[in-house]
């Protein structure tokens, strides 16, 4: 019998912590601000015109993921699954979860994987990135796409996606790494101050992945590449060790 995804809430009120703690780590490092209210407010004007919107350029980026974190009789766990674009890119045999903070978008990924008899889509659930409600040691792996512009503190994100993987599992990133000098450095730089607004970090250094990995030593880069279009977005494979 097909399984139908379910859509709840998950509890996030021990969240509140990790949030103020987040707004801290902004002031100290003098990123733009982004916080949850921004990203809730923000998606929910996003989510009816973000397939139409975003789908061909983010296609190749979503498609890498799904490839790479393709785990067939394993579970995955997808990380601002927003609309559920890539959830029919996986292997039917994947078992997914699906978080997201924005319920509206969560609509259209229940709506989406009914339409698609999606039946290894085993839940939808509204959820903090930097809170995530399951346990240490619990997935085959996580995928987060165009996630670490939009979460508050991209590090504690990180830790949480580190934490719920099982050992010998991946971390799969894709994400738009800005420019370090130039032309489009200076429009990103422009554009950061309207992140509240976009609902994302135009301006996103590598160096805060890649400072996090050399940080952590439970953790190593499989793979870091450029993909189309234009090598916008960088997909990034971590394995926990």
């Amino acid at each position: 019998m097909e399984k139908t995804p379910f859509f709840d809430d998950a509890d996030q009120s021990s969240g509140e912590s990790a949030l103020s703690a987040a707004a801290g780590a902004q002031a100290a490092d003098a990123r733009p601000s982004l916080g949850n209210k921004d990203v809730k407010r923000s998606y929910a004007r996003w989510a009816p015109v973000y397939d139409l919107v975003f789908t061909l350029a983010m296609y190749p980026g979503r498609k890498a993921v799904a490839a790479a974190a393709d785990r067939p009789f394993g579970q995955v766990l997808d990380v601002g699954v927003g609309t559920g674009l890539e959830l029919p890119m996986f292997d039917h045999r994947t078992r997914l979860i699906g978080v997201d903070l924005s319920e509206p978008m969560l609509r259209r990924a229940q709506s989406r994987a009914v339409a698609k008899h999606l039946a290894n889509v085993e839940g939808l659930l509204v959820m903090d990135a930097t809170n995530l409600a399951f346990p240490d040691d619990h997935f085959d792996a996580a995928v987060a796409p165009f996630v670490l512009t939009v979460v508050p503190e991209p590090e504690v994100t990180l830790d949480e996606l580190a934490r719920v993987v099982k050992p010998g599992g991946e971390i799969i990133l894709v994400n738009h790494i800005g420019a370090a000098k130039g032309p489009i450095a200076w429009i990103e730089r422009g554009l950061g101050k309207l992140s509240a607004e976009l609902g994302w970090r135009p301006e996103f250094p590598w160096s805060i992945l890649g400072d996090w990995i050399d940080a952590n030593p439970n953790v190593r880069l499989v793979e870091r590449r450029k993909l189309p279009p234009f090598g916008l977005f960088t997909l990034a494979r971590i394995e926990k060790l």
